[in-house]
């Protein structure tokens, strides 16, 4: 098979193997473009999702704060031994609810799936339990006294159970704190997922990046001999500045998407539509230079169609 090739590739004139490469290199200019329009669209849309969950995960920690201040709150009011008189207090039902709201935005950006659900239904529904026996406790303070503003705290800062044979806290075992801990770390999972996958991906980012370019690389030797061998002629500076052209592009697109990764931009830079033109329009620029770099040499020779 190679061998054939081989003679396949000796029976054909220079110039036809110059036409084929420079719609090799064309079509590698095609490949960086497409490449860039999907780091540019795709890439932005898991930067968009990634926030979301890393907007979540914020807001896991805002509620175990919110859920510090509760315990504080309704500790405060039992000291005072006046629990039915005055409650648990204002700053103990701020607390819980502002627990709730954090709760409901931060499900929006859940990313550990079924898993994540379950988790957040799980804390709702310990605090609920919390504000049951809460309001049980100061309806029954003069009878059950501080046991039952225990038990109320309890369903807040209770620890988790730990596993006998590794000593690890056992998910779903603990109060309100707890369970927020075991929230935040599949939320932290499921981000750190979310931002090594697809295009977010380094590894994949560059070698599809990189693909076209390393072709290009290639064919642009391959020019280089066959001028020198056939035509005695230098490869000019065109098809050099074409393959610099693109290949700032493809380290500029791989670049700015890593950059807005990391930050988690609001709106990422490598999606904007001005940098999207300019980044096409340098492309449609090298695609340019490489038609008339080739042009000389096919120029010379006219095949007439068969």
């Amino acid at each position: 098979m190679r061998t054939a090739a081989r003679a396949v590739l000796r029976t054909l004139h220079p110039v036809v193997v110059l036409r084929w490469i420079r719609v090799g290199m064309l079509a590698m200019v095609c490949a960086v473009a497409i490449v860039y329009i999907l780091v540019a669209t795709d890439g932005t849309q898991q930067i968009t999702s990634a926030r979301r969950v890393d907007a979540a995960v914020h807001d896991i920690r805002s509620a175990r704060t919110a859920a510090q201040s509760a315990d504080k709150a309704l500790a405060t009011a039992a000291r005072t031994g006046q629990l039915q008189l005055i409650g648990t207090g204002s700053e103990f039902a701020n607390a819980t609810a502002r627990i709730n709201t954090l709760l409901t935005s931060a499900a929006e950006g859940n990313a550990a799936g079924t898993a994540g659900r379950s988790q957040f239904q799980f804390v709702q529904g310990q605090l609920t339990t919390c504000l049951k026996m809460a309001a049980a406790a100061v309806r029954d303070y003069p009878r059950s006294g501080e046991h039952a503003v225990d038990a109320a705290q309890g369903t807040l800062t209770a620890s988790s159970m730990r596993d006998p044979d590794t000593g690890k806290p056992i998910p779903g075992t603990g109060g309100v704190l707890a369970s927020l801990d075991d929230l935040e770390q599949l939320q932290t999972s499921g981000l750190d997922r979310q931002r090594g996958e697809g295009w977010l991906d380094p590894v994949q980012l560059w070698m599809l990046a990189c693909a076209p370019l390393l072709v290009m690389l290639a064919l642009t030797l391959i020019t280089t001999v066959i001028l020198f061998r056939h035509f005695h002629r230098h490869i000019g500076p065109l098809l050099p500045a074409s393959l610099a052209v693109t290949a700032a592009v493809t380290l500029f697109a791989a670049l700015l998407t890593g950059w807005d990764e990391q930050r988690l931009a609001a709106r990422p830079t490598a999606g904007a539509p001005l940098v999207m033109a300019l980044a096409l329009l340098a492309l449609t620029g090298a695609g340019v230079l490489i038609y008339f770099a080739y042009r000389p040499r096919l120029a010379e020779y006219r095949f007439p169609h068969s």
